[in-house]
């Protein structure tokens, strides 16, 4: 047997970068050969082993063939004969189809991935890049994370056709999120909805997004004008100050109304914070996504523009704000929705760098809002014969004289 370190481990390192788990490829071996050595099995679909003490994951070479549509359609075929360059031709992209021996460092390059990386380009390994439908989504995934590269003319031609296909249509959710929440996460993830919609997957798989794309909106307030380039500018905002997931799926999220707004009364957008809820608890459920992305992306959608417009609410208004979005009992998510109201503000062309004060201010009163003795008040009205909703009244009353005296 033969062992190789293959995937994203040597792309990183020839990339320059650290911190990749490492996976490896075992050539020449068998199953029962990897037990009696002390490797245990974890694999389901394929055989998959944990080392027995560095617990790293060493799969026995293999291919595939599709056998049905979907991502689970696949007949696998792992023996000792299985060679290299057979496995890593069963690879999604050129870039990660290189493997390593890690006794000689010598790397075996058989499809060009090292030239790719010099070149930037993002180019599928060979047509069985069409058995797998999930291979859409990681690419226009790994555009984000490397938004220096660009897609190989002929990959974005067989991406094209697999939509055309309908094989996108037969993803589930689970995969979809994943690829999804990971693309968010990446270093500048306008690039996936770019790619998604480039191959015409984002208007399968996200049509609440892809219909943004040419909606005008008022140049005073948005002068890109585009909702869907908006859009791109905000998640990159979200991306620049590290946002969390659950704040950068707020941020896709935010405006997905704008995109079902009447043609009569463009490119003023009224209620459409409202149509924004429904949409994305449409794309929740679709896809799965999970709950605290949802309720944080529910706050955002609904409230943003009230919170831009906050600068000149009243302790009374103010109040009414925290109460909406449950920043009394919820402040660490009032905060995160903050921060995606400020990617939205930085999200339009030429406020990138414009101050955000909203946002300190709405902290600074939801800190004096927090700061009275809860406790204390609520047993002084038990002590006066007060009780339920009129106790929850003389609380509001107290947050909103220390709201007050902080503005």
């Amino acid at each position: 047997m033969k062992v190789y370190l293959v995937g994203g481990a040597v792309r990183d390192t020839l990339l320059g970068f650290n911190g990749s788990d490492r996976d490896w490829l075992v050539v020449g071996s068998t199953p029962e050969e990897m037990v009696s050595l002390g490797y245990q099995p974890v694999g389901k679909d394929f055989p998959v082993f944990l080392h027995p003490e560095t617990r790293e994951e060493y799969a026995l070479a293999r291919t595939e063939r599709k056998t049905a549509r979907g991502y689970k359609g696949f007949t696998v075929y792992a023996a000792p004969d299985v060679s290299l360059e057979e496995d890593l031709a069963r690879r999604d992209l050129t870039i990660n189809s290189i493997a390593q021996d890690p006794v000689t460092n010598k790397v075996f390059d058989p499809y060009g991935g090292q030239q790719d990386l010099a070149n930037k380009v993002l180019r599928h390994v060979t047509d069985a890049f069409r058995e797998d439908p999930v291979r859409i989504l990681r690419i226009a995934r790994f555009a984000a994370r490397f938004p220096e590269f660009s897609v190989a003319p002929e990959t974005l031609e067989l991406m094209q056709a697999m939509v055309a296909e309908g094989e996108v249509d037969a993803l589930v959710s689970e995969r979809v999120w994943q690829e999804i929440g990971r693309g968010l996460m990446a270093k500048q993830p306008s690039r996936m909805l770019q790619v998604l919609r480039a191959c015409g997957a984002l208007q399968r798989l996200l049509p609440e997004v892809d219909r943004l794309y040419g909606v005008p909106q008022r140049a005073e307030h948005h002068p890109e004008i585009d909702t869907g380039i908006h859009l791109e500018m905000v998640l990159d905002q979200s991306a620049q100050c590290n946002a969390t997931l659950e704040v950068r799926f707020a941020c896709l999220c935010h405006d997905l109304g704008k995109g079902t707004t009447p043609a009569n009364i463009l490119p003023r957008h009224i209620g459409h914070e409202q149509r924004s809820v429904a949409l994305l608890q449409s794309i929740c459920e679709r896809w799965r996504v999970p709950v605290e992305c949802k309720e944080l992306a529910e706050v955002v959608a609904r409230e943003h523009g009230h919170i831009h417009q906050s600068l000149e609410f009243s302790a009374e208004a103010v109040l009414r704000l925290f109460a909406r979005c449950d920043a009394i009992r919820r402040p660490e998510r009032f905060e995160q929705a903050l921060i995606a109201c400020e990617c939205d503000a930085r999200g339009r062309l030429g406020f990138a760098e414009k101050p955000y004060p909203q946002r300190p201010r709405l902290l600074k009163l939801l800190k004096a809002a927090l700061s009275i003795d809860s406790a204390a008040i609520s047993a002084q009205a038990l002590k006066e014969g007060i009780t339920g909703i009129a106790i929850g009244k003389r609380l509001d009353a107290a947050r909103e004289e220390a709201i007050s005296l902080a503005l």
